[in-house]
């Protein structure tokens, strides 16, 4: 339980963190934590579908969830007056779900629906099949959503069995941020959860092998897409603060290094960035673009000869200092926001079993110095051994262009 009072704000936002996620789930299951995230909101013991809805939205707040591949997340934002409501709902989801057999089956083809959307966003469709790759035989690489194959095995049983072994109260993490008093999240939180069972399933987690690959997908689009990456370091990492500023420089936003040369000095993009997929034992660096086939090989030769400059040179202090603070503020800009400071207490409290407020966080990043940042770029950027995703409108022949310039 983590609250973080912020007394000139009307918004409070409670989240009710469930430490199982993609990574947790049998491989022949995969896509189980989301559906069992889906299936809740369908009814309770006390709800139906349409009274869920209805419980914020009737004082203009917000109801939602999401499902990681390490945890899974309810929450809900209002006006504080509704914050008794927001935790009581949220509450109702993670305890008391009906898990009917009418709405499992319907669910499953609403699940269905949606991994057949995302296979139309290549932007994140591409992702997947990297992830899947790279951590090839881990269930880290497992899609969120799971696929058409173990989502027509899914058994009702099956999602009853998941709910009740690890929606249970070791696995749970309550956060709240807003006008909060302490005490009185508190108060509500035993009352509407300290009776969850004691009790829960282990987790059996085994850091993956991150393994080198490259692929070439073919498919029909008038954009291709690219995916270049490396390992990088743990959410635990204390290194984890040097990655977030070499994304920053990298490709963090319009004054990085890759959208600079790749779209405003070759206007070779429109869209080009990095960004860091981090976990509690492993991590990934990775660098996107998406451009027309023609301009595909330009692009990649351009990641690669930005990457080298970068690794050869380094930054001036001057630089690393304009980035470090463009970081911080983002960080200090995103704590106005109730929802984002929610996500951020209630991920410490399970990855660090810690508060951390944001100057704390403050303080880790002006820690980074050209040194530690030199050491990070050396200790993970080796560029023969980068791993390559490509999906898209191409030949063969041109595919295998862009494979060379990584070697």
């Amino acid at each position: 339980m983590v609250t973080e009072s912020h007394p000139f704000v009307r918004a409070a936002c409670v989240g009710v963190f469930v430490e199982i996620g993609t990574r947790d789930e049998p491989v022949k299951k995969a896509g189980l934590t989301h559906f069992l995230e889906h299936l809740v909101f369908k009814g309770t013991r006390k709800r139906s579908s349409l009274d869920i809805a209805k419980a914020l939205d009737a004082v203009g707040g917000d109801l939602n969830a999401y499902t990681t591949r390490e945890y899974t997340c309810f929450h809900a934002t209002s006006l504080k007056e509704h914050l008794s409501l927001g935790v009581d709902v949220c509450a109702d989801l993670v305890q008391a779900a009906s898990l009917a057999r009418e709405d499992f089956v319907k669910e499953r083809e609403v699940i269905m629906q949606e991994i057949q959307m995302s296979k139309d966003n290549l932007e994140e469709y591409v992702l997947d099949f990297y992830l899947e790759r790279v951590f090839s035989g881990h269930p880290l690489g497992t899609p969120i959503l799971g696929t058409e194959e173990t989502l027509a095995a899914m058994r009702r049983a099956d999602v009853v069995h998941h709910y009740q072994s690890a929606f249970r109260g070791p696995r749970i993490i309550v956060s709240a941020a807003g006008p909060v008093e302490h005490d009185q999240v508190v108060a509500l939180v035993e009352k509407k959860l300290g009776k969850l069972p004691k009790r829960t399933m282990a987790l059996k987690r085994k850091a993956p092998r991150i393994k080198r690959f490259e692929e070439f997908i073919p498919r029909n689009s008038e954009q291709v897409h690219m995916l270049v990456g490396f390992p990088s370091c743990s959410y635990r990492s204390p290194a984890r603060f040097d990655a977030m500023v070499v994304n920053e420089i990298l490709g963090g936003g319009v004054t990085s290094k890759l959208y600079q040369k790749i779209r405003e000095d070759k206007g070779l993009v429109y869209s080009t960035y990095s960004f860091l997929q981090s976990f509690v034992d492993s991590g990934l660096f990775l660098l996107y673009a998406s451009s027309g086939p023609e301009n595909t090989l330009a692009v990649m030769k351009a990641f690669r000869s930005e990457l080298e400059k970068f690794i050869a040179g380094g930054v001036k202090d001057r630089e690393l200092n304009m980035f470090k603070t463009q970081l911080k503020g983002q960080i200090l800009l995103g704590a106005e926001d109730m929802e984002n400071r929610m996500n951020s207490l209630g991920i410490n409290e399970m990855v660090f079993n810690n508060y951390r407020p944001v100057d704390e966080v403050i303080r880790d990043i002006e820690k980074v110095s050209r040194r530690s940042l030199t050491d990070y770029v050396r200790k993970y950027f080796d560029l023969d051994q980068a791993s390559l995703m490509v999906m898209g409108d191409l030949e063969p022949a041109q595919a295998l262009k862009l494979m060379d310039v990584w070697g």
